[in-house]
């Protein structure tokens, strides 16, 4: 799992007992590596600073995640881009949980905000295979929540981690099985 942030999703999957065998962080003080190791889930920490290149340090978590066997990658409030040799050697094994209703407001960290800002009635979440496309690869699922009148980012970004963390268990259940089926065919 590559985390940046608070690890609400991280949180959900450990607490609904999905076996979390190892994190990414490129922010090592952040709440969900922190999290991490509270669970004795091994982190990888792996902070730009410490690597010439974004394709050296994403080189160093592909060789993490290899040493640990993971099988699919979540990508949960994780703020960087994965660059071409991560995201082939994880082909079709990436997922993401974006806080919209993909296509709108993708690209970003602020896509509560920008709903927030937007005029908009809805927004929601979406759960979707990551590709070299920031945000564009084919959606797994999604889900809607109101935007309604004294919202506030906070309030707003309360119920879409409600959504999230509804729906970013069933997007792994789907890949699971995607995956079961692609191994049973070899």
């Amino acid at each position: 799992m590559c985390v940046s942030g608070q690890g609400t999703n991280l949180r959900n999957l450990v607490d609904r007992g999905f076996d979390i065998v190892a994190v990414a962080t490129n922010r090592p003080s952040c709440p969900a590596a922190a999290l991490a190791r509270d669970r004795d889930i091994p982190v990888g920490e792996l902070s730009q600073s410490k690597f010439p290149s974004l394709e050296e340090r994403d080189a160093a978590m592909r060789d993490f995640f290899l040493g640990h066997r993971v099988e699919l990658v979540v990508d949960a409030g994780y703020d960087r881009i994965h660059s071409r040799n991560f995201l082939d050697a994880f082909a079709g094994r990436i997922i993401n949980v974006h806080p919209s209703l993909l296509p709108m407001f993708a690209g970003g960290m602020d896509a509560v905000e920008q709903a927030l800002e937007s005029g908009l009635k809805f927004t929601g979440a979406t759960v979707h295979l990551v590709t070299a496309e920031v945000d564009g690869g084919p959606i797994l699922l999604q889900d809607s929540v109101p935007i309604v009148e004294g919202d506030t980012v906070e309030t707003l970004r309360a119920r879409v981690h409600e959504v999230e963390h509804r729906i970013l268990p069933e997007g792994i259940r789907i890949m699971e099985g995607r995956l079961a089926d692609r191994s049973a065919v070899r």
